[in-house]
């Protein structure tokens, strides 16, 4: 008998539960609180334009997002310019891997950095080869700063607080370095391509959430946007009942604090767990450019308290929207009390500091988006909840149990992963 699942939560860890377990031949039901699928990585209507709730990008690491696109018809080099991986700044200097096997790209890259002594150079190589050879093990520090505490100044700034906090959301200083060399495996010195960058040329929701959700119908799944679960019990037998509704298995991918409300009562431990998690925000400030384009679609910023974007991405070079650029600010708690306003002026002004070239000394400022809870804060020993709450009742998201960060690709393996357990539930 073809199992009957519920999988509640449409965001890509409750999209790539319900796909896959439709593709494993369950009967699924999917439940979403709001009238629209993609959760925090989706495009949000702006008077006659759609803009995304906030600039993300994917790397070629991301082998299952990647491949749950293909399977709902995205074909990846439509939707996605890939390039390799760069951390370039607007006076040109940074890193740039060429295409080459990957440790030879690295150490070609490093080489080649523009701005850096050969005594920085070799400080970084050094790093790497140590991480390297102890097959990429925390040593038995804490945080990514204790982890590069005796590189030099310029390449921690220029790399090491960059690429933390596009990968962690956490500042170097707060930020699990367990969980950062777990990433630099995977992505920087994982198999050829990883470390590619995946930017997209469409919006959000055109990446996966429109056309799973097309496939879904397609392919007999029962969808229930705006539909708040309000709970989830014992049936009579093994089953779960999530409002009245018997299901074999269920899959809770919605966010860790909804879940947390959600098992209550069911698995106090659990609920608790997922409701201890602390969060950091995104912000990305959208900016209305001059005609001159910036120097790539990708541009790496150096972030201070009075220039807090990290990165600033060309919508248009990406063959999104003309003249706009988006300026990401990662970990913005801060400006949370400060407010929207404050951050976009700060922004404006950082644009016309540091790329003069593309705007004017105030450039017209034409969104703000912050997401409040946009990644846990991932710290040192921190204690992700698992993905079994009860026999047949899971947990999806990125912030459950694994070694990843919480990304795209965390939340679409959470959810491929909890769709292949239910199927050791069918009767």
């Amino acid at each position: 008998m073809r199992a009957r699942v519920a999988v509640v939560g449409a965001g890509w860890a409750g999209l790539a539960a319900a796909v896959q377990a439709a593709a494993n031949g369950d009967v699924v039901t999917l439940f979403e609180m709001a009238g629209h699928a993609g959760g925090r990585a989706r495009s949000v209507a702006l008077d006659t334009r759609w803009l995304d709730n906030g600039q993300h990008i994917l790397i070629g690491a991301y082998t299952e997002t990647l491949r749950l696109m293909r399977l709902v018809g995205v074909d990846p080099a439509r939707v996605l310019q890939r390039r390799p991986l760069e951390l370039l700044y607007p006076d040109g200097s940074g890193l740039r891997l060429p295409r080459a096997p990957v440790y030879l790209a690295f150490a070609w890259a490093v080489a080649r950095v523009r701005g850096w002594t050969w005594a920085q150079r070799g400080s970084l190589l050094i790093h790497a080869v140590g991480w390297l050879r102890s097959g990429m093990r925390n040593p038995g520090v804490d945080t990514v700063a204790q982890l590069c505490a005796k590189m030099p100044d310029r390449v921690r700034a220029d790399l090491i607080d960059p690429l933390c906090i596009a990968a962690l959301n956490t500042p170097s200083a707060q930020a699990s370095a367990t969980v950062f060399l777990r990433v630099l495996a995977d992505a920087l010195f994982g198999r050829p391509g990883s470390s590619d960058l995946l930017l997209p040329t469409a919006g959000l929701s055109h990446l996966l959430p429109l056309p799973a959700l097309d496939w879904l119908f397609d392919n007999g799944a029962a969808v229930r946007l705006g539909r708040r679960v309000q709970s989830i019990e014992r049936g009579t037998g093994d089953d779960w009942l999530v409002d009245g509704e018997s299901f074999d298995s269920v899959v809770l991918a919605c966010s860790a604090v909804e879940a947390a409300r959600i098992t209550a009562r069911l698995n106090p431990a659990w609920s608790a767990q997922a409701a201890a998690l602390r969060y950091e925000p995104i912000a990305t400030v959208y900016l209305r450019r001059r005609e001159h384009p910036l120097p790539s679609p990708m541009v790496a910023l150096r972030s201070t308290a009075q220039e807090p974007a990290q990165f600033a991405f060309d919508l248009e070079l990406l063959g999104q929207h003309a003249g706009l650029v988006a300026f990401v600010v990662s970990g913005a708690r801060d400006w949370l009390d400060r407010g929207l306003p404050d951050l976009a002026a700060t922004v404006q002004c950082q644009a016309g500091r540091v790329l003069p070239a593309s705007f004017d000394a105030s450039p017209a400022v034409v969104h703000v988006a912050m997401e409040r809870r946009a990644t846990f804060a991932c710290v040192p020993a921190l204690t992700r909840p698992p993905m079994t709450i009860a026999p047949a009742l899971l947990a999806a998201g990125d912030y459950v149990e694994g070694p990843y960060p919480a990304t795209i690709e965390g939340s679409v393996r959470a959810g491929v992963r909890a769709a292949g357990c239910t199927r050791t539930h069918r009767r």
